[in-house]
Parts: structure tokens; C-alpha cells; sequence
């Protein structure tokens, strides 16, 4: 059956701006949505209309990974959907460590979805003895002095912080030495790291910080 949808294969496409990757998920979500309810072509309108993203931009951003829907037609909600994993990495395998295995380290271990987004969390690393030696959801926790080997042996190229403040340079030098090529820092301290590792900050303290000045602001009206 032919496909309503065309896949152009270009490897020297361009890199997409970082809006457009923070964007991507959104579409992917309400696309896997539309997929469990049996929906089987979908326009960027109706994508914009329900995530509230202009048409144009939704199109444009497709465009960079060089995907383009059937007039009157639109997308293959489930082509598109595989296009769009694959083009963010989702469907390949990532293998991460996990530098503190407090209350937020314990829960990114035991949240095996992330699996589902090509995140394998493969051991957690501690300095508390009480919380080294255990498993959470299958995933060993270690002394951090296993870190160098553990590392090496799992062939892990992401380190997740979720340390406290005052360790989080400490703790990303650490996993740095140990032969990890990006960080994903939890942690609300901006750590300095060399030109050639990836970094990715998560900071939920700034999130809430946002979410509070605007609530302020709304209620001032």
C-alpha cells in the first residue's frame, strides 16, 4: 500500500535549532495519542489546533527533518510518528549512569520509561552505604569509587546529576574522568565542563521559579 507521506533521505540535511528539538516531542506525544485512538492521516492544522502551535511553524519544523505530507491528505500519523523517533534518537539505545541515588535519583531509576525514549539507565552510583548495595527496578547502585570501571564496563556515555548542590561540579569532574561524553544535570548549580562534552541542564527549581512569577503576575491583574 503506498504510503501518503514522503521521507526524503538527505544526510547532509541541516541541524535543526533547539527550539525545533524542544518542539518535536510535543508533536511526537499528540501523535502516539492520535495512534492509540486509531487516527490514521493528520494535517498541521490539526496538530497546531491541538497543541497550540501555529500550523506554519509545525510545518516548518518538519521540514527540517525533510518529511512532507500529501495535500489534502496530510501525515501518516504512524510514519511520521516512527520518522520522528528516529530522528530525535528515540529508537536507538543510550546507555547513562546515575551520579546520587537520593529521593530524585531514585525515582529517574525506577522510571523505566525513559527506556521507552532510548534512555538506559544501566547502575546508579551513591556515597551513602546505606543506599550502595541495593537494586531499584533492576538497576545496581554502586560505591562511587566503582564509578571508573562500571563505567567503562557498561559502556555509558551519559551521566545524569542528581546530587546535591554543593557536590554537582565535584560530581560532573567525576563522571567526565571517567569517560562519559554528555551530562544531564538535575542540579540547579551551573557546572563548567570542557568544549568537547555535551550538556543538558534540567533544573526544576528554575521551572518553578517561572511558574511562580507568573502566577504572581496573573494574580496582580
Amino acid at each position: 500500500m503506498a504510503r501518503d507521506i514522503d521521507i526524503i533521505d538527505d544526510t547532509q540535511r541541516p541541524l535543526p535549532s533547539e527550539p525545533t528539538l524542544r518542539r518535536l516531542p510535543w508533536y511526537l506525544a499528540y501523535l502516539s495519542l492520535m495512534k492509540s485512538k486509531g487516527v490514521e492521516y493528520i494535517s498541521s492544522t490539526a496538530i497546531g489546533k491541538a497543541i497550540n502551535v501555529d500550523s506554519s511553524q509545525i510545518a516548518k519544523d518538519l521540514s527540517v527533518l525533510r518529511i512532507k505530507g500529501k495535500t489534502r491528505i496530510g501525515y501518516e500519523v504512524e510514519v511520521l510518528e516512527s520518522a520522528i523517533k528516529d530522528f530525535l534518537g528515540f529508537t536507538a539505545s543510550h546507555r547513562a549512569v546515575m551520579m546520587g541515588v537520593g529521593s530524585l535519583g531514585a525515582a529517574l531509576l525506577a522510571d523505566r520509561g525513559l527506556q521507552r525514549f532510548g534512555l538506559d539507565i544501566m547502575a546508579g552510583f551513591d556515597v551513602d552505604p546505606s543506599i550502595t548495595g541495593n537494586v531499584i527496578k533492576g538497576v545496581p547502585v554502586f560505591d562511587i569509587s566503582e564509578l571508573p570501571a562500571r563505567r567503562k564496563a557498561y559502556d555509558a556515555e551519559i551521566g545524569i546529576l542528581a546530587v546535591p548542590v554543593e557536590q554537582a561540579q565535584s560530581a560532573a569532574d567525576l563522571l567526565i574522568d571517567a569517560g562519559v561524553h554528555a551530562l544531564w544535570n538535575f542540579t540547579p548549580f551551573r557546572i563548567s565542563v570542557p568544549e568537547n562534552i555535551v550538556i543538558e541542564n534540567t533544573s526544576i527549581y528554575a521551572n518553578l521559579a517561572v511558574m511562580y512569577n507568573r502566577l504572581t503576575l496573573r494574580n496582580r491583574q
